[in-house]
């Protein structure tokens, strides 16, 4: 029984969820909230508390302790704030090293742009081509990347070029707290222009903002969360590498048919005398065609059996012409009551397999079945509660209703 749920709540999952269902959630959120996407102070926060939930429900170990004791047995076992990844650590290891990542393993190469694009099943299966705008980052061919005229740029005197100050925060009698914060005069940038030498294509940002358009090409059997890179397509920025565009694929959720690896699974409804008597049924693939199912004559279809065709699956990624099965998981609707006739209720016994015999004692009590209903059971079950309640008041309900009534 989970006792605390305030990480679950966060991905917006439950919590049984499967391993399968807590990524594609972090992916989501990740994408949503990511410092590049959203420098506002509460996205931020809200990147660190969603890449907190991911890092411990992600572990079997840690999830099985937070589940038992939440927060408080993390912070128990050495799991403090402090103890977690850093948000793009975390980032970075599921996305392969996008964003941050880029920056760290090469100093010299700009950041990447990560994009996450809703593709249909029918997409992975038969593949598919979608074009997709973007607006990035390109070094300005007004200034060549400069930022105004030649000779303009000059090391900022108020923090020497490195873009950082420190400050001292005084926080008793004798005692300062030394911070490290942006430089105010030039923004962190460790330089400034001056303004009538500033470029007035990108107002000294060295940068301007490009639509671009690119092609993605979705291969048959590509999956959920897989990673299509553009390489040296990301942003521009003077004197690095451009980083990546890497676009990240999100299966949109099919009406009939649901993904698990190479299988497809659906679920199909027969009638009692399909079930008994055989059946033919057509479904549509997802490439369009009709495949016609039969059921073996003296096969006995029961409730919620589960049978497979060979080879209708998905199609492996690189090798297409090897599918998966297609699993169908059979519900049988059974006829309504006063449906069949008695006469012929007569006649299916005699077909059916015989009873089993019953030894009925010389004494007991007969009962009939009745329907159950959920709605009267409940009110029920609120009414004796209501009354044990009142009982428990014993004379001082009375007595309270007397006093409302007096005042």
């Amino acid at each position: 029984m989970v006792k605390e749920t305030a990480y679950y709540d966060l991905l917006g999952v439950k919590p049984n969820a499967t391993p399968d269902e807590l990524k594609k959630s972090y992916r989501k959120l990740a994408l949503k909230y990511h410092p590049d996407k959203n420098p506002d102070k509460d996205s931020a926060e809200k990147f660190k508390q969603i890449s907190q939930a991911y890092e411990v429900l992600s572990d079997a170990k840690k999830r099985d302790i937070y589940d038992k004791g939440g927060e408080q047995a993390l912070k128990e076992g050495g799991m403090s704030e402090g103890g977690f990844h850093s948000p793009m650590d975390i980032f970075d290891m599921f996305f392969g090293g996008g964003g941050g990542g880029s920056r760290r393993r090469n100093p010299n190469k700009g950041k990447d742009v990560i994009h996450q694009m809703s593709v249909s099943l029918d997409d992975l299966y038969n593949g598919a081509t979608r074009k997709l705008a973007l607006k990035k980052s390109v070094i300005c061919a007004k200034c060549e990347g400069r930022g105004g005229k030649q000779g303009a740029v000059q090391s900022c005197t108020t923090c020497k070029g490195s873009g950082v100050q420190v400050v001292l925060n005084q926080l008793g009698a004798g005692m300062y707290q030394q911070l490290h914060t942006s430089c105010r005069e030039c923004d962190g940038l460790g330089e400034r222009i001056n303004p009538k030498d500033m470029c007035k294509t990108c107002m000294g940002k060295k940068t301007v903002e490009e639509r671009k358009i690119i092609e993605v090409h979705i291969d048959k059997g590509m999956e959920d969360g897989q990673k299509i890179p553009f390489y040296g397509e990301g942003d521009q920025s003077p004197g690095l590498e451009p980083g990546d565009i890497i676009i990240v694929l999100e299966e949109k959720e099919h009406p009939i048919f649901k993904r698990r690896d190479m299988d497809l699974i659906m679920k199909m409804e027969i009638t009692l005398n399909e079930a008994l008597t055989g059946f033919k049924r057509t479904i549509k693939t997802l490439d369009q065609r009709v495949i016609v199912i039969s059921s073996h004559p003296g096969e006995f279809i029961k409730p919620n059996s589960i049978k497979c065709v060979l080879n209708e699956g998905m199609p492996m990624y690189k090798n297409p012409f090897e599918k998966g099965r297609l699993i169908i998981q059979f519900s049988v609707k059974f006829p309504e009551s006063g449906q069949i006739e008695m006469r012929k209720l007569q006649e299916l016994e005699k077909i059916l397999p015989a009873k089993p015999k019953l030894d009925i004692p010389m004494e007991h009590e007969e009962h009939t079945l009745v329907d159950l209903d959920p709605a009267f059971e409940r009110n029920k079950r609120n009414q004796e509660a209501y009354n044990d309640d009142e009982e428990g008041m014993g004379g001082m309900g009375g007595a309270r209703r007397v006093q409302c009534a007096n005042q």
